[in-house]
Protein backbone atom coordinates (compact mmCIF):
# COMPACT_ATOMS: atom_id res chain seq x y z
CA UNK A 1 0.00 0.00 0.00
CA UNK A 2 1.41 3.37 -1.01
CA UNK A 3 1.70 6.29 1.40
CA UNK A 4 -1.06 8.24 -0.39
CA UNK A 5 -3.38 5.27 -0.41
CA UNK A 6 -2.84 4.98 3.34
CA UNK A 7 -3.62 8.67 3.77
CA UNK A 8 -6.83 8.28 1.80
CA UNK A 9 -7.82 5.21 3.78
CA UNK A 10 -7.25 6.97 7.11
CA UNK A 11 -9.27 10.01 5.99
CA UNK A 12 -12.14 7.79 4.85
CA UNK A 13 -12.14 5.77 8.08
CA UNK A 14 -12.35 9.02 10.06
CA UNK A 15 -15.33 10.18 8.02
CA UNK A 16 -17.06 6.83 8.41
CA UNK A 17 -16.61 7.17 12.17
CA UNK A 18 -18.01 10.71 12.12
CA UNK A 19 -21.02 9.58 10.09
CA UNK A 20 -21.98 6.54 12.14
CA UNK A 21 -20.52 6.98 15.63
CA UNK A 22 -20.37 10.68 16.53
CA UNK A 23 -23.85 11.00 17.98
CA UNK A 24 -25.46 11.75 14.63
CA UNK A 25 -24.23 15.33 15.04
CA UNK A 26 -24.56 16.04 11.33
CA UNK A 27 -28.26 15.14 11.15
CA UNK A 28 -29.19 18.33 13.07
CA UNK A 29 -32.17 16.56 14.66
CA UNK A 30 -32.21 18.46 17.96
CA UNK A 31 -34.54 21.39 17.25
CA UNK A 32 -37.24 23.26 19.12
CA UNK A 33 -39.83 22.69 16.39
CA UNK A 34 -42.30 20.99 18.70
CA UNK A 35 -44.09 22.85 21.51
CA UNK A 36 -44.28 20.91 24.81
CA UNK A 37 -47.48 20.90 26.83
CA UNK A 38 -47.80 23.99 29.05
CA UNK A 39 -46.95 23.53 32.73
CA UNK A 40 -49.64 23.61 35.40
CA UNK A 41 -48.01 26.77 36.79
CA UNK A 42 -45.92 29.20 34.80
CA UNK A 43 -42.78 29.92 36.87
CA UNK A 44 -41.24 33.35 37.39
CA UNK A 45 -38.46 34.28 34.96
CA UNK A 46 -35.95 37.12 34.86
CA UNK A 47 -34.03 37.75 31.64
CA UNK A 48 -30.51 39.10 32.18
CA UNK A 49 -29.00 40.89 29.19
CA UNK A 50 -25.33 41.98 29.26
CA UNK A 51 -24.73 44.82 26.80
CA UNK A 52 -21.56 46.59 25.67
CA UNK A 53 -21.93 49.06 22.80
CA UNK A 54 -25.18 47.61 21.48
CA UNK A 55 -27.09 50.83 20.72
CA UNK A 56 -27.71 49.78 17.12
CA UNK A 57 -29.66 46.63 18.07
CA UNK A 58 -30.72 47.03 21.69
CA UNK A 59 -34.18 48.45 20.97
CA UNK A 60 -35.07 45.49 18.75
CA UNK A 61 -33.57 42.96 21.16
CA UNK A 62 -35.24 44.33 24.29
CA UNK A 63 -38.46 44.92 22.40
CA UNK A 64 -38.61 41.27 21.40
CA UNK A 65 -38.13 40.26 25.04
CA UNK A 66 -40.74 42.65 26.40
CA UNK A 67 -43.26 41.43 23.82
CA UNK A 68 -43.00 37.82 24.96
CA UNK A 69 -46.34 36.04 25.12
CA UNK A 70 -45.57 34.59 28.53
CA UNK A 71 -48.27 33.80 31.09
CA UNK A 72 -46.04 33.89 34.17
CA UNK A 73 -44.14 36.67 35.99
CA UNK A 74 -41.40 38.04 33.77
CA UNK A 75 -38.91 40.88 34.05
CA UNK A 76 -35.85 41.99 32.11
CA UNK A 77 -32.58 43.30 33.58
CA UNK A 78 -30.18 45.02 31.19
CA UNK A 79 -26.63 45.48 32.47
CA UNK A 80 -24.71 48.17 30.62
CA UNK A 81 -21.12 46.96 30.57
CA UNK A 82 -19.24 50.22 30.13
CA UNK A 83 -20.80 51.18 26.80
CA UNK A 84 -19.54 54.29 25.04
CA UNK A 85 -22.31 54.48 22.41
CA UNK A 86 -25.30 55.41 24.57
CA UNK A 87 -26.70 51.91 24.99
CA UNK A 88 -28.00 52.68 28.49
CA UNK A 89 -29.73 55.86 27.26
CA UNK A 90 -31.45 54.12 24.35
CA UNK A 91 -32.71 51.11 26.32
CA UNK A 92 -35.38 52.87 28.43
CA UNK A 93 -37.14 54.08 25.26
CA UNK A 94 -38.29 50.55 24.46
CA UNK A 95 -42.04 50.05 24.56
CA UNK A 96 -43.11 48.05 27.59
CA UNK A 97 -40.17 49.32 29.60
CA UNK A 98 -42.06 49.18 32.91
CA UNK A 99 -40.81 45.59 33.19
CA UNK A 100 -37.24 46.64 32.40
CA UNK A 101 -34.45 47.52 34.83
CA UNK A 102 -31.32 49.15 33.40
CA UNK A 103 -28.16 48.86 35.48
CA UNK A 104 -24.84 50.59 35.03
CA UNK A 105 -22.20 47.93 35.43
CA UNK A 106 -19.52 48.30 38.08
CA UNK A 107 -15.83 48.26 37.24
CA UNK A 108 -14.59 44.89 36.02
CA UNK A 109 -12.81 43.04 38.85
CA UNK A 110 -9.72 40.92 38.34
CA UNK A 111 -10.43 37.35 37.36
CA UNK A 112 -13.70 38.08 35.52
CA UNK A 113 -14.56 38.38 31.85
CA UNK A 114 -16.80 41.30 30.97
CA UNK A 115 -19.88 39.33 29.95
CA UNK A 116 -19.82 37.09 33.01
CA UNK A 117 -19.37 40.03 35.36
CA UNK A 118 -22.37 41.72 33.76
CA UNK A 119 -24.45 38.54 34.15
CA UNK A 120 -23.38 38.26 37.78
CA UNK A 121 -24.52 41.82 38.50
CA UNK A 122 -27.85 41.27 36.77
CA UNK A 123 -28.52 38.09 38.73
CA UNK A 124 -27.57 39.78 42.00
CA UNK A 125 -29.96 42.62 41.22
CA UNK A 126 -32.82 40.24 40.42
CA UNK A 127 -32.25 38.26 43.61
CA UNK A 128 -32.12 41.45 45.70
CA UNK A 129 -35.62 42.53 44.63
CA UNK A 130 -37.21 39.96 46.92
CA UNK A 131 -39.52 38.51 44.29
CA UNK A 132 -39.52 34.80 43.51
CA UNK A 133 -37.27 33.83 40.61
CA UNK A 134 -37.49 30.28 39.27
CA UNK A 135 -35.47 30.70 36.07
CA UNK A 136 -32.95 33.08 34.56
CA UNK A 137 -32.95 33.65 30.82
CA UNK A 138 -29.36 34.57 29.91
CA UNK A 139 -29.40 36.17 26.49
CA UNK A 140 -27.18 38.42 24.40
CA UNK A 141 -28.13 41.96 23.48
CA UNK A 142 -27.98 41.24 19.74
CA UNK A 143 -30.51 38.39 19.79
CA UNK A 144 -34.14 38.77 18.73
CA UNK A 145 -36.79 36.48 20.19
CA UNK A 146 -40.04 35.27 18.65
CA UNK A 147 -43.05 36.05 20.89
CA UNK A 148 -43.42 32.41 21.96
CA UNK A 149 -39.74 31.74 22.58
CA UNK A 150 -39.72 32.11 26.37
CA UNK A 151 -42.91 30.10 26.81
CA UNK A 152 -41.50 27.27 24.68
CA UNK A 153 -38.21 27.28 26.60
CA UNK A 154 -39.94 27.15 29.98
CA UNK A 155 -42.42 24.50 28.86
CA UNK A 156 -39.56 22.29 27.67
CA UNK A 157 -37.60 22.78 30.89
CA UNK A 158 -40.63 22.01 33.06
CA UNK A 159 -41.70 19.02 30.96
CA UNK A 160 -38.24 17.41 30.90
CA UNK A 161 -37.06 18.53 34.34
CA UNK A 162 -34.11 20.26 32.69
CA UNK A 163 -31.86 22.58 34.64
CA UNK A 164 -30.62 24.21 31.43
CA UNK A 165 -32.30 24.61 28.04
CA UNK A 166 -30.30 26.44 25.40
CA UNK A 167 -30.97 27.43 21.81
CA UNK A 168 -28.40 27.88 19.07
CA UNK A 169 -29.73 31.10 17.58
CA UNK A 170 -30.12 31.32 13.82
CA UNK A 171 -27.18 33.46 12.71
CA UNK A 172 -27.05 35.99 9.91
CA UNK A 173 -26.22 34.25 6.62
CA UNK A 174 -26.69 36.71 3.76
CA UNK A 175 -23.28 38.03 2.66
CA UNK A 176 -20.87 35.84 0.69
CA UNK A 177 -18.55 35.52 3.69
CA UNK A 178 -21.46 34.55 5.93
CA UNK A 179 -22.65 31.92 3.47
CA UNK A 180 -19.12 30.53 3.31
CA UNK A 181 -18.43 30.45 7.06
CA UNK A 182 -21.58 30.61 9.20
CA UNK A 183 -23.30 27.25 8.48
CA UNK A 184 -19.93 25.58 9.03
CA UNK A 185 -19.58 27.39 12.37
CA UNK A 186 -22.65 25.56 13.68
CA UNK A 187 -21.64 22.34 11.92
CA UNK A 188 -18.20 22.30 13.58
CA UNK A 189 -19.75 23.19 16.95
CA UNK A 190 -22.08 20.20 16.61
CA UNK A 191 -19.12 18.01 15.71
CA UNK A 192 -17.33 19.06 18.90
CA UNK A 193 -20.46 18.81 21.05
CA UNK A 194 -23.03 16.47 19.48
CA UNK A 195 -26.37 17.81 20.65
CA UNK A 196 -27.74 14.31 21.13
CA UNK A 197 -24.92 13.56 23.55
CA UNK A 198 -25.50 16.84 25.38
CA UNK A 199 -29.02 15.68 26.26
CA UNK A 200 -27.92 12.24 27.50
CA UNK A 201 -27.50 11.90 31.26
CA UNK A 202 -25.03 9.02 30.78
CA UNK A 203 -22.71 11.14 28.60
CA UNK A 204 -20.30 13.76 29.93
CA UNK A 205 -20.59 15.97 26.83
CA UNK A 206 -22.05 19.32 27.87
CA UNK A 207 -22.59 22.47 25.83
CA UNK A 208 -24.83 25.51 25.54
CA UNK A 209 -25.19 28.52 23.27
CA UNK A 210 -24.66 31.75 25.17
CA UNK A 211 -27.04 33.77 23.02
CA UNK A 212 -30.13 32.12 24.52
CA UNK A 213 -29.92 29.97 27.65
CA UNK A 214 -32.60 29.31 30.26
CA UNK A 215 -31.23 28.10 33.62
CA UNK A 216 -33.03 26.96 36.73
CA UNK A 217 -32.14 29.27 39.59
CA UNK A 218 -31.72 26.65 42.32
CA UNK A 219 -29.50 24.52 40.06
CA UNK A 220 -27.36 27.56 39.26
CA UNK A 221 -26.96 28.24 42.97
CA UNK A 222 -25.94 24.65 43.65
CA UNK A 223 -23.40 24.83 40.84
CA UNK A 224 -21.70 27.83 42.42
CA UNK A 225 -23.37 30.52 40.35
CA UNK A 226 -21.72 32.59 37.66
CA UNK A 227 -18.74 33.14 39.96
CA UNK A 228 -17.75 29.49 39.46
CA UNK A 229 -16.92 30.23 35.80
CA UNK A 230 -15.87 33.87 36.18
CA UNK A 231 -12.75 33.70 33.99
CA UNK A 232 -13.97 31.33 31.28
CA UNK A 233 -13.72 32.52 27.68
CA UNK A 234 -16.08 29.81 26.38
CA UNK A 235 -18.50 30.62 29.16
CA UNK A 236 -21.61 28.96 27.76
CA UNK A 237 -20.05 25.49 27.60
CA UNK A 238 -18.39 25.99 30.99
CA UNK A 239 -21.80 26.80 32.49
CA UNK A 240 -23.31 23.73 30.80
CA UNK A 241 -20.65 21.48 32.31
CA UNK A 242 -21.42 22.82 35.77
CA UNK A 243 -25.16 22.46 35.38
CA UNK A 244 -25.08 18.98 33.87
CA UNK A 245 -23.86 17.79 37.26
CA UNK A 246 -27.14 19.16 38.68
CA UNK A 247 -29.60 17.61 36.23
CA UNK A 248 -30.62 17.19 32.58
CA UNK A 249 -29.63 19.81 30.01
CA UNK A 250 -30.71 20.30 26.39
CA UNK A 251 -29.34 22.21 23.40
CA UNK A 252 -30.97 22.55 20.01
CA UNK A 253 -31.28 24.56 16.83
CA UNK A 254 -34.00 27.16 16.53
CA UNK A 255 -35.60 29.82 14.39
CA UNK A 256 -37.26 31.40 17.44
CA UNK A 257 -34.03 33.19 18.41
CA UNK A 258 -32.11 35.01 15.69
CA UNK A 259 -29.03 37.17 15.41
CA UNK A 260 -29.98 40.81 14.78
CA UNK A 261 -26.57 41.97 13.60
CA UNK A 262 -24.93 40.84 10.35
CA UNK A 263 -21.38 39.57 10.72
CA UNK A 264 -20.16 41.23 7.55
CA UNK A 265 -16.94 40.23 5.85
CA UNK A 266 -14.37 37.50 6.08
CA UNK A 267 -12.05 39.33 8.48
CA UNK A 268 -14.77 40.17 10.98
CA UNK A 269 -16.16 36.65 11.04
CA UNK A 270 -12.63 35.29 11.36
CA UNK A 271 -12.10 37.50 14.38
CA UNK A 272 -15.26 36.14 15.99
CA UNK A 273 -14.06 32.57 15.46
CA UNK A 274 -10.46 33.13 16.51
CA UNK A 275 -11.52 34.88 19.73
CA UNK A 276 -12.10 31.53 21.45
CA UNK A 277 -10.50 28.90 19.20
CA UNK A 278 -7.23 28.60 21.13
CA UNK A 279 -9.10 28.58 24.44
CA UNK A 280 -10.97 25.54 23.12
CA UNK A 281 -7.57 23.82 22.84
CA UNK A 282 -6.61 24.70 26.42
CA UNK A 283 -3.92 27.11 25.18
CA UNK A 284 -1.77 24.07 24.36
CA UNK A 285 0.77 24.34 21.51
CA UNK A 286 0.75 20.55 21.24
CA UNK A 287 -3.05 20.48 20.91
CA UNK A 288 -2.80 23.27 18.34
CA UNK A 289 -0.30 21.33 16.21
CA UNK A 290 -2.38 18.17 16.46
CA UNK A 291 -5.59 19.99 15.53
CA UNK A 292 -4.10 21.68 12.47
CA UNK A 293 -2.57 18.39 11.31
CA UNK A 294 -5.86 16.56 11.85
CA UNK A 295 -7.80 19.20 9.92
CA UNK A 296 -5.31 18.92 7.04
CA UNK A 297 -5.79 15.16 6.97
CA UNK A 298 -9.57 15.19 7.31
CA UNK A 299 -10.48 18.18 5.11
CA UNK A 300 -7.61 18.93 2.72
CA UNK A 301 -6.19 15.50 1.93
CA UNK A 302 -9.32 14.06 0.24
CA UNK A 303 -9.67 16.68 -2.54
CA UNK A 304 -5.89 16.80 -3.03
CA UNK A 305 -5.86 13.05 -3.53
CA UNK A 306 -8.64 13.37 -6.09
CA UNK A 307 -6.80 16.06 -8.05
CA UNK A 308 -3.17 14.95 -7.71
CA UNK A 309 -3.24 11.15 -7.62
CA UNK A 310 -4.86 8.20 -9.32
CA UNK A 311 -5.79 4.62 -8.52
CA UNK A 312 -6.93 3.63 -5.00
CA UNK A 313 -5.71 6.91 -3.46
CA UNK A 314 -7.98 8.93 -5.75
CA UNK A 315 -11.04 6.75 -5.08
CA UNK A 316 -10.50 6.78 -1.33
CA UNK A 317 -10.11 10.55 -1.41
CA UNK A 318 -13.27 10.91 -3.49
CA UNK A 319 -15.28 8.76 -1.07
CA UNK A 320 -14.03 10.81 1.90
CA UNK A 321 -14.85 14.08 0.10
CA UNK A 322 -18.36 12.91 -0.72
CA UNK A 323 -18.85 11.75 2.88
CA UNK A 324 -17.97 15.19 4.25
CA UNK A 325 -20.22 16.87 1.69
CA UNK A 326 -23.06 14.56 2.74
CA UNK A 327 -22.70 15.38 6.43
CA UNK A 328 -22.91 19.10 5.65
CA UNK A 329 -26.28 18.84 3.88
CA UNK A 330 -28.68 19.07 6.89
CA UNK A 331 -27.00 22.25 8.11
CA UNK A 332 -27.04 23.73 4.63
CA UNK A 333 -30.77 23.01 4.42
CA UNK A 334 -31.35 24.64 7.79
CA UNK A 335 -29.63 27.79 6.51
CA UNK A 336 -31.36 27.52 3.11
CA UNK A 337 -28.11 27.26 1.21
CA UNK A 338 -27.33 25.30 -1.95
CA UNK A 339 -26.20 21.69 -1.40
CA UNK A 340 -23.19 22.46 -3.63
CA UNK A 341 -21.66 24.27 -0.66
CA UNK A 342 -20.95 20.79 0.67
CA UNK A 343 -18.19 20.39 -1.90
CA UNK A 344 -16.56 23.55 -0.54
CA UNK A 345 -16.14 22.11 2.96
CA UNK A 346 -12.41 21.39 2.41
CA UNK A 347 -11.79 25.09 1.68
CA UNK A 348 -13.99 26.10 4.60
CA UNK A 349 -12.08 23.72 6.87
CA UNK A 350 -8.80 25.27 5.71
CA UNK A 351 -10.13 28.71 6.60
CA UNK A 352 -11.06 27.53 10.09
CA UNK A 353 -7.59 26.04 10.53
CA UNK A 354 -6.14 29.47 9.70
CA UNK A 355 -8.47 31.13 12.20
CA UNK A 356 -7.31 28.66 14.84
CA UNK A 357 -3.69 29.52 14.14
CA UNK A 358 -4.54 33.22 14.29
CA UNK A 359 -6.20 32.65 17.66
CA UNK A 360 -2.96 31.20 19.02
CA UNK A 361 -0.89 34.05 17.57
CA UNK A 362 -3.24 36.60 19.17
CA UNK A 363 -2.90 34.83 22.51
CA UNK A 364 0.90 34.75 22.32
CA UNK A 365 0.87 38.48 21.46
CA UNK A 366 -1.19 39.25 24.57
CA UNK A 367 -4.41 39.87 22.66
CA UNK A 368 -6.25 36.62 23.36
CA UNK A 369 -10.03 36.68 23.54
CA UNK A 370 -10.21 40.28 22.32
CA UNK A 371 -13.83 41.44 22.49
CA UNK A 372 -15.01 45.02 22.06
CA UNK A 373 -11.72 46.48 23.18
CA UNK A 374 -11.10 44.06 26.05
CA UNK A 375 -8.35 41.44 26.12
CA UNK A 376 -9.82 38.53 28.08
CA UNK A 377 -7.09 35.87 27.82
CA UNK A 378 -3.45 36.71 28.41
CA UNK A 379 -0.43 34.54 27.59
CA UNK A 380 0.62 34.64 31.23
CA UNK A 381 -2.65 32.93 32.22
CA UNK A 382 -1.91 29.68 30.37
Amino acid sequence: MSLWTAVGLIALVIWVYLVVARGGFWLARERDDGVPAPPARWPAVVAVVPARNEADVIVRSLGSLLRQDYAGPFRVVLVDDGSSDGTAAVAPTVEGGRRLDVLSGAELPAGWTGKLWALEQGIRHANAQGDAVDYFLLTDADIGHAPDNLGTLVARAEHDGSVLVSLMAELSCTSWAERFLIPAFIYFFQMLYPFGWVARRDCRTAAAAGGCTLVRRDALDRAGGIAAISSEIIDDCALARRLKDQGPIWLGLTRRATSLRPYGGFVKIGGMISRSAYAQLGYSPLALAGTVAAMALVYLAPPLLVVLHDGPARWLGLCAWLAMALTFQPMLRFYRRSPLWGLALPAIGAAYACFTLQSAVDFWRGRGGLWKGRVQAMAGDA
